[in-house]
């Protein structure tokens, strides 16, 4: 018997970011089951949980079914005002903070919206920075200061640098510079001479061949540029560079940014900011 369509609820007091992330995380486990998701951010007054909560009912209503509501609201007042809800409400500080206040044997302050606030000014201004250097060092962009750089990424065009490079800035205030390998590079065979003495911050990323082809094809269709046949050699050549000069890598194509992330600066070292 099919399963009834419902409205599942992502409730937060601030952005909701946090939150949504863990929903999809938690949700990857029902493989085939899918519902509409509706995301209710900065609900921080009683005005706006009795109308969140008209709209949770009209759902229930509607899908013939109770709809699903996680929350992250921080007021206790917010908090049991939303469980007055038609719906099973998961409440994600109701489930921790208690426990995690007596392990810790210090009480929780409740103030809201700290995770993605400026709040330690200091390290908003190191991530900040790092977007900046990673935006500046974008795709060999720039030489002068490569010397700075946490990291340098390095691969063929299209395999994933700018976005993972932009990832570990954001998120770990990581100073992440790409630089791409060209014809000429692997004509020669030896890395670009920006890249000689960063030996212990390279890192590699390379992608199927299939993969790429897709990726360029997108780009630039038609183009020798975006060939199967180019994808096939460039990657090879790519490959046999970072094995001759001892350089980690990693395959991106079917890995996401965030796990690239992560993998990267456990293998390489690089400390995390948050």
């Amino acid at each position: 018997m099919a399963q009834p369509s419902r409205t599942l609820f992502i409730i937060s007091d601030r952005t909701g970011i946090t939150l949504e992330n863990l929903v999809r995380t938690l949700m990857t486990q029902f493989d085939s089951y899918c519902c509409e998701r509706m995301v209710l951010p900065f609900l921080d007054t009683p005005a706006k949980i009795d109308a969140a909560l008209r709209e949770i009912d009209a759902a229930a209503v509607e899908d013939g079914a109770r709809p699903v509501v996680f929350s992250s609201l921080v007021d206790e007042g917010l908090r049991t005002r939303l469980k007055q809800a038609n719906a099973q409400v998961f409440d994600i500080f109701d489930t921790y903070l208690p426990q995690l206040s007596q392990a810790i044997g210090v009480p929780h302050s409740g103030h809201i919206g700290l995770s993605h606030g400026i709040g330690d000014v200091g390290e908003y201004d190191r991530r900040v920075s790092a977007v900046n250097f990673a935006l500046n060092f974008d795709d060999g962009s720039r030489f002068k200061g490569l010397g700075d750089a946490d990291l340098i990424l390095v691969g063929v065009s299209r395999c994933g640098k700018t976005p993972t490079c932009l990832y570990l800035a954001m998120q770990y205030a990581v100073m992440a510079a790409n630089f791409p390998l060209t014809e000429d590079d692997f004509m020669f065979g030896r890395l670009p001479e920006p890249l000689r003495g960063h030996g212990e911050r390279l890192f590699g990323l390379t992608i199927s061949p299939d993969r790429l082809h897709r990726i360029r094809e997108e780009r630039r269709p038609g183009s020798d540029y975006a060939s199967l046949a180019q994808c096939r050699r460039e990657v090879s050549a790519a490959e046999g560079l970072f094995r001759s000069n001892a350089i980690p890598y990693l395959d991106s194509t079917a890995v996401s940014i965030e796990e690239l992330s992560i993998e990267i600066m456990q293998r390489i070292g690089v400390e995390r900011h948050y």
